[in-house]
């Protein structure tokens, strides 16, 4: 290896480069450190119009943002929903705790989203609604899901924690489903360090979506609760910095994707590993990772191991949720196989991506994962 010098290299670190310090110190100047800052209210609303959408609600969390959207659907124990195997857990999360029976799809291996083709087969005269995930940087292909939903009247759940800025059809995710969601983690696209938005055009579920994230106060009475809600209020800070990070999306998707192209052509010679898909007829990877399947599952733990002796973080995919051991202690998907999911999750993992990554570090991922996979 030619590089004389180890690097530590994160498999992701945000960027904060923007307005986020002149944000934050005018919440300071003014005490607008809660939840009922003016930023809140700009972010929503720029947000909101970023995506395509009429309303956008800040929640706490990603996560926050997938149980307020289940609970404004108000649905009830024994309805169904179908959901990939192929996704974090926390998309099953609100079902479970609400009693509603998630129903597994498996995944397609080139986009790695949930099998569109699968979802009919899989709906009954329970099924109330689908969660729709983009999976690492491109989109499930909508067209038919939405003609679906429409065929049986079911809702959509469109999770674009992982895509902000991603066009389908020329048209950018999150803006497909009756409600939609999105995460401001600290590795997605902009982040608030924690934090989520739901977006949407029915008032209703606006309306609804706001009492459930502030504890469901009684508008007439304050401390009167007719139904029960969640402190999942996002800080005046996080919006500061959300506002911040928006304004500078276009740049940060650029880099992204210049990230994700580099990646490409090195790696585009070996054989024994398959690289993310570049672009399908409706989108181009926006590339939230830079995830890369061994061919060899056996190869796996070698290779991340290697790189993590060289300094190269890396992270796994994810675990299917009919693989889940707490799902499986609670009952849920025993003996149940989806196999194109834990083929991904089994053969996955995912190199430095994040926006904080220089030119130099990413050559260095390039020289050190280069010389571990010709000798695998």
């Amino acid at each position: 290896m030619s590089t004389k010098k180890k690097l530590l290299v994160r498999v992701n670190e945000p960027l904060l480069d923007g307005n986020e310090k002149k944000y934050l110190l005018s919440c300071l100047r003014t005490n607008s450190i809660s939840s009922s800052g003016n930023f809140i209210k700009k972010f929503e609303s720029k947000f909101a119009s970023y995506v395509g959408r009429k309303h956008g609600i800040a929640v706490s969390s990603g996560t926050a943002a997938l149980q307020v959207a289940v609970d404004a659907l108000k649905l009830k124990k024994g309805d169904e929903v179908i959901l990939p195997a192929f996704t974090i857990i926390s998309c099953i999360l609100p079902l479970v705790r609400a009693g509603v029976v998630p129903i597994l799809i498996d995944s397609d291996l080139k986009t790695w989203n949930m099998d569109v083709a699968d979802v009919q087969k899989k709906i009954t005269k329970k099924t109330k609604a689908i969660i729709v995930p983009h999976i690492y940087g491109l989109p499930v292909e909508m067209t038919p899901v939405i003609r679906i939903a429409k065929k049986f009247k079911l809702k959509i759940i469109e999770d674009a924690a992982e895509v902000l800025g991603l066009e389908y059809n020329k048209k950018k995710c999150g803006s497909f489903g009756d409600i939609s969601i999105f995460s401001f983690y600290a590795n997605k696209h902009i982040t608030t360090g924690e934090g989520g938005m739901i977006v949407t055009n029915n008032k209703k579920i606006e309306e609804d979506c706001r009492g459930l994230r502030n504890i469901c106060f009684n508008t007439k009475r304050r401390f009167s609760h007719e139904q029960l809600g969640w402190n999942f209020r996002m800080t005046n800070f996080q919006a500061a910095i959300g506002l911040a990070q928006l304004e500078e999306i276009k740049r940060k998707i650029k880099k992204k994707r210049s990230i994700g192209n580099f990646y490409n052509e090195k790696f585009k010679s070996y054989k024994n590993i398959t690289l993310p898909l570049a672009k399908t007829p409706y989108a181009e990877n926006i590339y939230w990772v830079y995830g890369i399947i061994v061919k060899k599952k056996k190869n796996l733990k070698k290779i991340t191991d290697k790189l993590k002796r060289e300094g190269v973080e890396t992270r796994p995919f994810f675990w299917p949720l009919n693989r889940q051991p707490i799902l499986n202690k609670l009952g849920y998907f025993k003996n149940l196989k989806m196999p194109k999911a834990e083929y991904l999750a089994e053969r996955g993992f995912y190199i430095p991506s994040g926006l904080s990554l220089t030119k130099i570090q990413q050559k260095y991922v390039v020289e050190v994962f280069k010389n571990i996979i010709q000798k695998i």
